[in-house]
């Protein structure tokens, strides 16, 4: 099964890291107020990133590697100047 890494910008440009299996499904619970708590009541949001990730450990690995990312870092991701594979490197 194939793990996807997302990134949902919300109303005052704050990125938020996730990994699902359905990232159209897990968007959807995240606009309805059925997902993450961190997103609850934060406005409009948007879907800003998504790519796959491979198994749900590689997933993981590279959630938590996001996640670790400035805010400069993320946007680059979202932009396409940094590959996700190239976070997976040093590994």
């Amino acid at each position: 099964m194939c793990w996807y890494l997302y990134l949902i910008r919300m109303e005052n440009n704050a990125l938020y890291t996730g990994i699902t299996t359905d990232v159209e499904r897990r968007f959807v619970q995240h606009q309805t107020g059925k997902g993450a708590k961190a997103l609850r009541g934060k406005g409009e949001l948007t879907l800003a990133f998504f790519a796959a990730a491979g198994e749900r450990s590689q997933a993981l690995r590279l959630e938590y590697r996001v996640k670790q990312l400035t805010k400069r870092q993320k946007e680059r991701l979202v932009a396409g100047e940094i590959l996700l594979t190239s976070l997976l490197k040093s590994d």
